[in-house]
Parts: structure tokens; C-alpha cells; sequence
């Protein structure tokens, strides 16, 4: 194992140390344990406060996407673990304006069942949440079990919608509708070519052939459907897009937002050349491509492969995905 760390017992922390030490202007760190990171202006008074969580490891999401626009605070576990009750409950307090809170994150049975204690302890404070959970990647259950899905990069498009609609101060209610509608609208899927290292396990979270690929591994190494030898860029890029276009189907006069997403060690150049290749399918359906987002937005370590998501756009997703926002990680 190489990695640029001192003690695994201290990487997150000194990780929440460094973040906010470089970006005081959108982080500040907040909770009894030290494990929630909040704007340095929330709560903001009358406006929903949008919360998320999750495990470490994957910067920017979940802890990079807090600021204007976006999300008001982020309980944060360890290295792919999920926090525990208390710094949610923490995030949920430091997001509440007075408006109520929007719990917005990944489907994942340990964050789920944290964030449910979490919202029953603040109920007890008159402080009003609901949920939204995301469940984007495809490859991990079929359409009619989609609740069972796995929540990926599809996030950063919830929470950038969500955001915006709480900007421009919409109730709870209507705040929730628009990241469930953003929710329902997203799909993903991902590529794994090499595993990545927990600092504290200190060896590799899956093996995987030296010539070969894995389609829908998740973001954990959750395994994926299909293990087979390494392809060509259009055709690792081209067996995603079916998959993702058989669960979602896009035709003439559609307009989607288009994430191609690293993993950690993959590239730009390798991503555009994906990128390429969707452009081109999609011009060729009659597709538009709204405001697509090509690098780093949710990662695995230092996991080589990519993700591909589709945002299917209406006029309010498609408004609120251009309304303005401001993290160290996504500004428009």
C-alpha cells in the first residue's frame, strides 16, 4: 500500500482538518464529535436546510458539496462507513433555519437506518425532515426493484436541484419534491478496472485481473454484472450507455444532463474520450445535452474506472440545474 497519510485512525480526521483549513469560506466543522461539516453561515434563517452523509473516500461527495446553492451540512463517517446517529442528528441541527431539513443521500442500509434514529431524535426538537433517497445505479437491482438500488454519482445532480429550489426559498415540501423528481430521473452506471485500498484494512477492497474489467461495481466494490477482459474505450463506453438507455429511454426532442465521472484514477483524457462517445450517440437520437459535467464528482479512492449518468431534464430540472451555485468542487 503507497498512500500519503500518518496513522489510518487519524486520516478522516486530519482529511476534515485539511478541507477546512483550505476552504474556510464554504466548511466549517461543527457536531460534539467533530464529524459534521457545515457552512459557516447555517443555519440560514428561514431557508430549508438540505443535510447528507455518508462514508469517507469519496470526495467531492459527499462532504465537498456544501455551499450556496447547494447543501447546508454532511455527517461524515469513516474510510466507506457510515456516521453514526449522533453526528447526523448534529448535521440535521446545524442545516435547520427554521424551515425544516431535507435529508438528501445515498441508498445504503447503514446510512438509512442512522438517518431514520437521526430524524426521530430531532422530532423531539420540533424540527421537521423528510427523505430522499438515491437510488441512480442501475446495474445494482432491475427496474422493479429499483428501491433497492445502490445511490452514485446521480447525487451530485440531486443535490445541486435540490439546492437551487431551497435557494430560492420553496417550502420543505416543494424542496423534497424536486430531489425526488431529480431522483427518479437520474441513472448510472459504473466501470471498475482496479480496486482501491482502505488505509485502515491496508490491502485491496477486491482483486481484479491485470487485463480485465468489471461493469456495475459499485462505489464500495459492491460486485458488479458482468467481469470480463479489458475493452476498447467505445466499447466499455458504448455497453453502458445500452444499459443505461434500456432502463431509461431517450428519444428525439429529449434533453439530458450527461455526468462521465472518474472514479479516482482515471484521467480527464480518458473521460472525454468517453465523453466523445456519448455526444455522438446521443446528437445522433436527436438528444440535446444540457450543461454536461465531465472529472471528478464522486469517487472510490483511488479506484481506476468511471461512471456515466443521465439526468433527464424538464423545464423546472432544467431551470434549477442552471440556477447558480458555489462549492470548491461545481460553480456555475
Amino acid at each position: 500500500m503507497k498512500k500519503i497519510f500518518n496513522r489510518p485512525e487519524n486520516y478522516v480526521v486530519e482529511m476534515l482538518e485539511g478541507l477546512c483549513a483550505a476552504h474556510p469560506r464554504y466548511f466549517k466543522r461543527s457536531g460534539a464529535e467533530g464529524r459534521v461539516l457545515a457552512r459557516p453561515e447555517a443555519p440560514i434563517a428561514g431557508k430549508v436546510g438540505i443535510v447528507t452523509g455518508g462514508g469517507s473516500g469519496h470526495l467531492p461527495v459527499f462532504t465537498g458539496y456544501l455551499g450556496p446553492g447547494l447543501l447546508d451540512a454532511c455527517a461524515i463517517g469513516e474510510v466507506f462507513a457510515s456516521p453514526g446517529v449522533e453526528p447526523m442528528a448534529d448535521a440535521i441541527r446545524a442545516a435547520n433555519g427554521g424551515a425544516g431539513v431535507l435529508r438528501l443521500y445515498g441508498n445504503y442500509g447503514g446510512d438509512r437506518m442512522n438517518f431514520d434514529m437521526a430524524g426521530e431524535m430531532v422530532e423531539f426538537e420540533d424540527i421537521r425532515t423528510t427523505t430522499v433517497l438515491v437510488t441512480d445505479d442501475v446495474a445494482s437491482a432491475g427496474p422493479e426493484e429499483r428501491h433497492k438500488r445502490r445511490g452514485v454519482a446521480g447525487m451530485v445532480y440531486c443535490f445541486k436541484i435540490a439546492g437551487a429550489k431551497a435557494a430560492a426559498r420553496a417550502s420543505l415540501d416543494e424542496v423534497t419534491a424536486a430531489a425526488q423528481k431529480a431522483a427518479d430521473n437520474c441513472r448510472s452506471v459504473g466501470v471498475a478496472l482496479t480496486p482501491c485500498t482502505v488505509p485502515a484494512a491496508g490491502r485491496p477492497t477486491f482483486t481484479i485481473g491485470e487485463s480485465e474489467m468489471e461493469i456495475g461495481m459499485g462505489i464500495h466494490g459492491e460486485p458488479g454484472v458482468r467481469r470480463g477482459k479489458l475493452r476498447t474505450a467505445d466499447e466499455i463506453t458504448g455497453e453502458m450507455l445500452e444499459m443505461l438507455l434500456a432502463d431509461m429511454p431517450l428519444s428525439a426532442g429529449d434533453r439530458v444532463s450527461v455526468l462521465v465521472n472518474s472514479l479516482g484514477a482515471t484521467p480527464l483524457e480518458e473521460l472525454y474520450i468517453s465523453y466523445r462517445y456519448v455526444a455522438r450517440e446521443l446528437a445522433a437520437k436527436g438528444v440535446a445535452i444540457v450543461a454536461p459535467l465531465v472529472g471528478r464528482y464522486a469517487t472510490s479512492m483511488e479506484m481506476a474506472g468511471m461512471s456515466l449518468t443521465f439526468c433527464k431534464l424538464d423545464g423546472e430540472l432544467d431551470a434549477l440545474l442552471a440556477a447558480p451555485c458555489d462549492c470548491p468542487f461545481l460553480k456555475i
